[in-house]
């Protein structure tokens, strides 16, 4: 089956229709509802027999999603990891939120004393290590606002989706280990993983336990059974094969087996990877960058393994639909027939031409078939 599936940006809405995206989107649940369904109004009207809604880049889906529903904390994993952390939040009124970077980075020294207090004289200026148990995390101000939320919304006439969900499916949607430590730590932990592994480890462990925490929790307090998880990996493309299998696999394999079989994510160019994500286990499905060979692919992990791919920026602003027809060709004649989906994420300075364009040549060869999960 080929199917094509879309997501529009919050750059994109802000300029379409002038929402803007502050603070109060984000905790505020009934804002949050009226934004959200305004820009799935404008979706259906504009996009017609196209399946495109307003979601965050290949997490929500379509054929989950309703007006009945209502996203309590839906903000990027990693960033609510890390606002626990001690992050700030930062709003942006026309294009996604973030925090304030590095929050742990310390992270080194902390990993390494957390087992013998007082072996190190920061200790001795005030300094503490600062990762607390996995399940301290739910004492935390910003869990108990959503959980008062979550329930808040069950009493009326809204569905609640909990943080680290994104529609109603029961997919948890997670970032990646290494990509959460990136964003808590900056760019020192790829030097890390070399010059201090062990310490790594425990870091990237850690981050796994705080996550099948939190995704537990929220499950059970919205009454959402988990079903899968989303696996973000976008940082591992960055790393060679070796530093996947050691580091990035098994601690993937440990959220799979806690959480459910693992759609892995990885946006960047990940053709020299692919053989060590074979060591992921429960994996049962693919989501590639572009530029990811579909031809190997498909002789690593057969034709049954689903896979989603997106086009290049670069396709997807070219004045002509060429850029993007001769890629869409490319990877389905290396996709040999296997089970494909198209998906992109709409930004402003896209030609949304394109889209149209690669919408028709998938409807074409599928006969019409536009819809995907």
């Amino acid at each position: 089956m080929i199917t094509i599936t879309g997501t529009l940006s919050k750059a994109w809405m802000n300029r379409a229709i002038g929402v803007v995206f502050d603070r109060g989107y984000y905790f505020d649940p009934g804002k949050r509802h009226a934004i959200d369904c305004l820009c799935n109004q404008y979706a259906a009207k504009t996009f017609p027999d196209m399946a495109v809604f307003y979601s965050e880049s290949n997490l929500g889906r379509i054929n989950y999603w309703d007006k009945d529903q209502v996203l309590i904390g839906g903000i990027q994993p990693n960033m609510i990891l890390g606002m626990l952390l001690g992050a700030d939040f930062v709003p942006a009124d026309n294009r996604d939120a973030d925090i304030t970077p590095c929050c742990l980075k310390h992270v080194g020294w902390a990993l390494a004393h957390a087992d013998n207090p007082g072996t190190d004289k920061r200790e001795q200026h005030g300094l503490k290590p600062i990762l607390p148990a996995p399940e301290a995390l739910l004492n935390h101000d910003l869990i108990r606002l959503f959980d008062e939320q979550i329930e808040s919304a069950t009493k009326g006439r809204l569905r609640p989706i909990p943080p680290f969900f994104w529609d109603s499916s029961g997919r948890a949607v997670i970032h990646g280990v290494l990509t959460t430590a990136q964003k808590l730590c900056g760019e020192t932990i790829f030097m890390d993983m070399l010059t201090q592994p062990a310490k790594c480890m425990r870091l990237l462990n850690w981050i796994a336990d705080a996550y099948i925490v939190l995704c537990r929790h929220f499950a059970q307090a919205a009454g959402l059974p988990i079903t899968d998880v989303h696996v973000g990996e976008c940082s591992c493309c960055m790393i060679s094969p070796a530093l996947v299998e050691e580091f990035v696999a098994p601690v993937t394999s440990r959220i799979g087996e806690a959480l459910g079989s693992v759609r892995f994510h990885s946006c960047g160019t990940s053709t020299h990877l692919l053989q060590a994500l074979t060591r992921i286990d429960p994996l049962h499905s693919l989501d590639l960058g572009s530029e990811t060979s579909i031809r190997k692919t498909r002789e690593i992990f057969g034709r049954e393994m689903p896979i989603t791919i997106a086009p290049s920026p670069h396709a997807l602003s070219a004045e002509s639909a060429e850029p993007i027809w001769d890629w869409a060709k490319r990877v389905l004649e290396e996709n040999a027939g296997g089970h494909l989906g198209f998906v992109y994420h709409l930004e402003p300075s896209y030609n949304v031409d394109t889209i149209y364009a690669l919408t028709d040549f998938v409807q074409h060869q599928t006969g019409g078939l536009r819809n995907g999960r």
